[in-house]
């Protein structure tokens, strides 16, 4: 079979949400008003932490798809001043979240054992306003938010290949700057964190195999699988890896900005940065490339994402093995691309309430062991009682 990324069809009920006139459908979805209709018609659970599980009604996947949402919509109202990635959350917030992430990825690997027959992924995207702000559809209002995904893996080879050019396909030879221009240093940058259970893995063998995905992005093994997850040095290491990525793309992108600029403030590596970015040619160079550009070509320049803009991944590969990769986010914002697998998602409610009792079966199951293991409190709707 040929390998290459897929586009899968996935089948939704509309959402009976009408777009306000004068306001880009993405603004809106990122509203006040839609995250109040998260709460109570799609919300699961909910802590005093303004955690907030639900179901996704444009999801991914019918199969298993649930997002957990750090809602400071209420206690925030300058949506430029909420956290939108896990080193903004406070600690104890933090805490709750990754034994939150801990007991959704144990249980979809429970009931999805076997890897030829599932995908199984947990990431996040940052989701803060990098688009230029004049642009339509910049998000109006910040939030962070995980996504819980379980793919059909037959569903996957009966999909037809999908356009390698998609740009929404985060594919590191094509759309990723740091990967085309400066793959060894990006490298080199990475390997200098102090890991002890995150590996990395440079020989490829990672890659899902039905569609040759992630590419060319650093990844490595979680050492220990599941188990290890219960652990709070593994979370740890896994912000690591989101640390040192945002010091990359901050160091780079103030170098674009601002020719021979010193280092940024408040770098978690500092270290790192003067030693193995400051001095090195092909990462200046790269910086100079883009600047260059940006002086001579006004929707080049306008297209930048100034500020950190990722994708980072938790997903179990072919072999079994729990693996983290992290990714300069392209145009589009669906971490399920940076597996290769692009959703088209298509307005069929008969098609989706055949797979809905299933679906809300499963979420109702993970969210009861939540709710065991005090991580919140079960949300009622018109689809799910409180039980």
């Amino acid at each position: 079979m040929q390998s290459g990324p897929r586009e899968i069809q996935t089948p939704f009920r509309p959402i009976p949400l009408e777009v306000p006139e004068g306001m880009m459908p993405n603004e809106f979805f990122n509203s006040t008003e839609n995250l109040n209709d998260l709460v109570h018609n799609n919300g699961l659970l909910m802590n005093p932490e303004n955690l907030l599980l639900y179901r996704k009604a444009l999801g991914h996947s019918n199969e298993f798809d649930a997002s957990i949402i750090y809602n400071t919509s209420n206690c925030i109202l300058d949506p430029l001043g909420r956290p939108v990635r896990r080193t903004q959350v406070p600690t104890y917030v933090r805490h709750v979240w990754n034994r939150m992430n801990q007991v959704l990825i144990e249980y979809m690997l429970e009931q999805y054992p076997d890897p030829d027959e599932a995908l199984i992924l947990a990431g996040e995207a940052s989701l803060d306003a990098t688009w230029p702000l004049t642009s339509p559809g910049v998000p109006s209002i910040r939030m962070l938010h995980n996504h819980f995904i379980v793919f059909d893996k037959q569903q996957i080879r009966d999909a037809r290949l999908a356009d390698e050019n998609n740009p929404n396909l985060t594919d590191g030879g094509q759309h990723s700057l740091f990967q085309a221009y400066m793959h060894d240093v990006y490298y080199e940058f990475f390997s200098q964190l102090d890991l002890k259970i995150l590996k990395p893995v440079t020989d490829g063998t990672c890659r899902i195999e039905l569609t040759g995905y992630p590419q060319g992005l650093p990844s490595w093994e979680v050492q220990g699988g599941v188990d290890v997850l219960k652990s709070i040095h593994f979370w740890r290491e896994y912000d690591a890896i989101l640390k040192g990525f945002i010091d990359f793309y901050r160091t780079f992108f103030t170098q674009v900005s601002t020719r021979n600029a010193p280092i940024p403030k408040d770098v978690y590596y500092p270290e790192q940065i003067e030693s193995t970015l400051i001095y090195n040619n092909d990462f200046l160079k790269t910086a100079k490339k883009v600047r260059d550009q940006c002086v001579r070509d006004a929707k080049y320049a306008n297209a930048i994402r100034w500020q950190p803009a990722f994708k980072q991944l938790l997903y179990r590969d072919d072999a079994g093995r729990l693996v983290v990769t992290i990714s300069q986010n392209s145009i589009g914002n669906a971490i399920t691309e940076l597996l290769g697998v692009v959703v088209k998602r298509t307005p069929d409610a008969a098609a989706y309430e055949e797979k809905e009792p299933q679906l809300i079966e499963r979420l109702l199951e993970v969210r009861r062991r939540l709710v065991e293991a005090d991580l919140g409190e079960p949300i009622s709707t018109q689809y799910w009682g409180s039980e």
